[in-house]
């Protein structure tokens, strides 16, 4: 995420006057997500639940539905059973004025092979594309957390008449080797693009920070059919993906441009939550995102009415907390909450629940503590218990005194630990 303020120099555009062109967004949600195991160990990193009551994906789907796009192709494959549930569940536009948010499964329509890149998804889909016959296709990430009026970014695209435009924001060099990392002129036009390179390029005038892709483009569907085909049927030893082969070639051969996310603004926003974006790929960055939504003033606003963050639940009972009384020996047991979010269905039972995240049916019994920590949905935890700086998968009794992240040694004879912190996979039998 960028503290700094928009890089100077990008030029003024206007809203795009001319005819409203015809508009398919392609949601990539196909990722394997290694680095988030064991919490993809039998589910798609789209499908990883977030603050609670969410799922990663619900935030580029909520941003494009929000920003008027209502024709979404969302393609899949790496176990993708749970992520599919929750589409069909919960993602339904109206049908009647041709709007839909639809799963693509990896349909093998090239040959009996999955997946090679996030360019062969695409390429292997060919058939959504043409089938819907659009002027722009939108290809977006699954699996980050930000807010995006996809629409200023599309102006931008009209207006320069770009073949490709891709959403950039400013992060620090040591942050950029993980991203694509973008050289631009003084126009925004694309001299270089460079997928997770060594030496980033640093920003003329701004030492220390890089030009970096946020995975989000936007292409003129001849474009991008047509550099599509090129990749997968004319280049040896491509790895048909977009950073690494798609961009790279398009660049100094069509006119392709970096949008400045620093200056996406959204209704209500505050201007705190302006450049906002986490790429969750690391169980530490997934653990930092859930804590950015538990802050007294949130940097990443979930409340804001103007922008909502959509999804689906089961109608659950609103959550509970319960007992204000003196317990044995004189300790009191007290069932309250602070600093946290606390998901429908869940009872906090006598104990404290802080600075964390409670997903649906979450139980917290009498006298336990649990801090910075990230319960999802049927997570039990029994009396006495102590938890600290713990992620707790789907439907996982802890036993009464239970001690977890406070000896990291101790725990890692049971469980991961990443980056101090302790994950526990779905469904694990304390024994």
């Amino acid at each position: 995420m960028s503290e700094l303020s928009a890089i100077p120099g990008q030029p003024k555009f206007r809203p795009h006057q001319g005819p409203v062109p015809r508009v398919l967004a392609l949601v990539l949600a196909g990722g394997e997500g290694r680095r988030l195991w064991p919490l993809t160990q039998d589910r798609a990193k789209p499908a990883v639940p977030i603050g609670g009551r969410y799922r990663l994906i619900d935030f580029v789907l909520s941003n494009l539905v929000n920003s008027g796009f209502h024709k979404i192709k969302v393609l899949t494959q790496y176990m993708s059973d749970s992520l599919n549930n929750h589409l069909v569940r919960g993602w339904h536009l109206a049908a009647m004025l041709d709007q839909y948010v639809e799963a693509v499964p990896a349909q093998q329509r090239r040959g009996r092979e999955w997946f090679k890149g996030s360019a062969d998804a695409i390429y292997q889909s060919l058939n959504v594309i043409t089938d819907e016959d659009p002027d722009i296709v939108l290809v977006f990430g699954g699996d980050h957390v930000y807010k995006m009026d996809v629409r200023q970014m599309l102006d931008f695209h009209l207006e320069v008449e770009a073949e490709c435009t891709v959403a950039a924001l400013p992060v620090p060099v040591a942050e950029a080797r993980s991203f694509g990392v973008i050289e631009v002129d003084e126009s925004w036009r694309i001299l270089s693009f460079s997928e997770k390179p060594e030496v980033p390029r640093e920003i003329p005038g701004r030492p220390g920070w890089a030009l970096a892709s946020m995975g989000n483009y936007i292409f003129n569907t001849r474009s991008l059919v047509e550099e599509l085909l090129r990749d997968a049927e004319g280049k040896l030893g491509s790895q048909h993906d977009f950073g690494r082969n798609i961009l790279p070639d398009m660049v100094g051969q069509r006119r392709i441009y970096a949008y400045d996310y620093m200056r996406n603004a959204i209704p209500g926003m505050d201007e705190r939550e302006r450049g906002y974006w986490r790429d969750v790929g690391t169980i530490q960055q997934y653990f930092l995102a859930n804590m950015d939504l538990v802050q007294i003033v949130p940097v990443f606003n979930l409340y804001n009415p103007r922008w909502p963050l959509h999804t689906w639940m089961r109608p659950l009972p609103p959550a509970k907390f319960v007992f204000d009384e003196e317990g044995p020996g004189g300790v009191r047991r007290v069932g309250y909450a602070t600093n946290s979010l606390v998901s429908e269905g869940s009872i906090v039972s006598g104990g404290h629940v802080g600075e964390s995240v409670l997903g649906p049916r979450v139980r917290v019994n009498s006298y336990s503590q649990v801090h910075q920590s990230i319960l999802h949905e049927g997570v039990d935890i029994g009396r006495h218990c102590r938890i600290r700086r713990t992620i707790i998968d789907k439907n996982v009794r802890v036993p009464a005194n239970t001690e977890i992240g406070f000896d990291l040694e101790a725990d890692l004879r049971r469980f991961q630990v990443i980056d101090g912190i302790v994950v526990i996979p779905k469904h694990y039998d304390f024994g």
